[in-house]
């Protein structure tokens, strides 16, 4: 399955109306350049970025070591077939990579981009959400649902994320530019000015934030 290709969000724009949201994250959350900013899977999952789960949140019966020792192999096969644009066969190694750990990040966020790809948005936002809930301080998960919230018209919840993302790591230049364009459709032109502005301040060269810019009168 090819994922669709970039929208007007990495590319400059002529009308007044705010770009749509890009739902190409999954090149960057598996580690391929994109608009200058890359997350890397390889560095999920590891087990000191999991608080202790509430007992009512703990799933079914118990994750062995050699579940979890499991899981974090087919994680890594799912990147790697997903870095081959082997989206189907990734997403089955995700899948089969949480059924035996639900606890294992890499798996949550790599199916969860999968999903953002493929316009599933809601399901997208499950794993998101269930990302950020075992590594709370990561801008990766807030920025991607931020990502699939305002793909389906929710920027009041994508600016809740995005304003969470920005103090996770002030320095996102990606960031602070998708959260310009959430402030942006809520009407927000001196938020969204100041985002952009902010992520013009980090990487000059960034087109959209540039475009947002001065779209929003900054």
């Amino acid at each position: 399955m090819v994922i669709p290709a970039p929208k007007s969000f990495y590319r400059a724009s002529r009308s007044s109306r705010p770009p749509e949201p890009t739902a190409f994250l999954l090149a960057i959350a598996l580690g391929m350049p994109l608009a200058g900013c890359s997350f890397d899977l390889g560095s999920w999952g590891s087990d000191h970025d999991k608080p202790k789960p509430l007992a009512s949140d703990k799933p079914t019966g118990s994750v062995s070591p050699q579940n979890i020792s499991d899981a974090k192999d087919h994680a890594a096969r799912g990147q790697a077939l997903a870095k081959s644009s082997k989206t189907e066969e990734a997403l089955a190694e995700f899948d089969t990579a949480l059924a035996l750990d639900p606890y294992n990040t890499q798996a949550l966020m790599g199916r969860g981009l999968i999903y953002q790809g493929q316009y599933r948005h809601q399901q997208a936002i499950e794993d998101f959400t269930a990302a950020n809930g075992l590594a709370p301080q990561r801008v990766e998960p807030l920025l991607a649902r931020a990502t699939s919230f305002l793909a389906i018209d929710k920027a009041k919840e994508a600016t809740a994320d995005l304003d969470e993302a920005v103090q996770a790591d002030p320095n996102s230049a990606l960031a602070w530019t998708v959260r310009g364009e959430a402030y942006e459709k809520l009407g927000d032109k001196a938020k969204a000015a100041a985002s952009y502005g902010r992520a013009v301040a980090l990487r000059p060269r960034d087109d959209a934030a540039r475009t947002g810019l001065a779209r929003t009168g900054g």
